[in-house]
């Protein structure tokens, strides 16, 4: 039987393309050798390539995601191993693109990618469910902002934050009236729409959840201990929390959280990598937002959540390749 081509696709447009290039290394080390011949290709704004052994580019014809090496034959791929965390590969446009040239790829369809990285409309969605989030308004870039009837509805302190889903850039705490102007205009910068969340104070937890062996399964609690204010990127990032995995949180409460996290993932018809993050308060898990391309470093909340309960990279990421190539396109 020959080997399944699998591409690992990393990069993407937004700053987070740095993390994305680690998560689709570890993705490319761990696939097993002996099932898939394994490719590395690089998709950023300016140019999308594929890197052979010798780390030479070749570039991508967009027209059916093939490429010409040195070699006669076209090089197609049976799957694509999609890793970019922000857009194109969490906000559904490269979906779109492979649905519409025929191409497998891994993870979920377009219309769940494009849900998800819209905060507003997945808690939407998800409210009709019974899931719980933090009372919220909604603006947009231009309408007037009415701060005291903002404050009367959600009180101090605040949350701003951009409605697309990323990575936390342009989030902000407000703790007085006078802040919340300023918190706008920084979250603008990032998105035409925005969130203003009532303040919850509770644990942070992160939750990973994937289809594994045609089962919903719940990978872990981990508990987000910021050194700063809250998550930001920093913290995400550059290790100014603490993780704490599984959660220091009672039977009770980790039967409450798996119970949601996974009715979440199976109203929103999701596939593939997710992880969520909720705010437990009086045991009652309250939800942020939920990213479909979670980051995968060896640094990253998935990994350590799968090495805890005991599924292997290898195995994890051989399942997503399996589901992909088993899809009805």
């Amino acid at each position: 039987m020959s080997k399944k081509s699998v591409a690992v696709v990393m990069g993407g447009y937004s700053d987070e393309y740095v993390v994305s290039l680690k998560s689709g290394q570890l993705i490319y080390d761990s696939l097993d050798r002996n099932l898939y011949d394994v490719y590395k290709v690089v998709i950023l704004r300016d140019e999308w390539y594929f890197l052979d052994e010798n780390n030479q580019k070749f570039q991508i014809n967009k027209g059916d995601f093939s490429v010409n090496t040195d070699h006669n034959t076209p090089l197609k791929f049976d799957v694509c191993f999609n890793i970019i965390h922000g857009t194109p590969g969490e906000n559904g446009i490269l979906q779109a693109y492979w649905d519409a040239i025929g191409q497998k790829y891994t993870g979920c369809d377009f219309y769940q990618s494009a849900l998800t990285f819209n905060k507003k409309d997945t808690l939407a969605v998800l409210s009709k469910y019974g899931i719980p989030s933090a009372k919220s308004v909604y603006l947009r870039k231009g309408e007037e902002i009415n701060v005291d009837e903002i404050i009367e509805t959600l009180g101090l302190p605040v949350f701003v934050k951009p409605n697309q889903s990323g990575s936390s850039l342009g989030i902000s705490k407000v703790k007085e009236k006078s802040e919340l102007i300023a918190a706008t205009e920084t979250a603008f910068k990032e998105d035409d729409e925005i969130l203003i969340e009532s303040f919850l104070n509770g644990m942070e937890v992160s939750v990973g959840v994937i289809d594994y062996k045609g089962e919903t399964i719940v990978l872990g609690i981990t508990e987000i201990v910021p050194k700063n204010e809250f998550f930001d990127y920093e913290a995400k990032y550059e290790g100014a929390s603490e993780e704490i995995t599984p959660a220091r949180i009672d039977d009770e409460t980790r039967i409450r959280v798996e119970e949601i996290a996974k009715r979440a993932y199976n109203s929103l018809g999701m596939s593939g990598f997710s992880r969520s993050e909720y705010i437990l308060m009086d045991g009652i898990p309250y939800m942020l937002e939920m990213n479909t391309n979670p980051g995968f470093s060896p640094a990253s909340i998935l990994p350590q959540q799968a090495k805890i309960y005991g599924i292997s990279i290898t195995d994890l990421c051989g399942n997503e390749v399996e589901k992909a190539l088993n899809k009805n396109k």
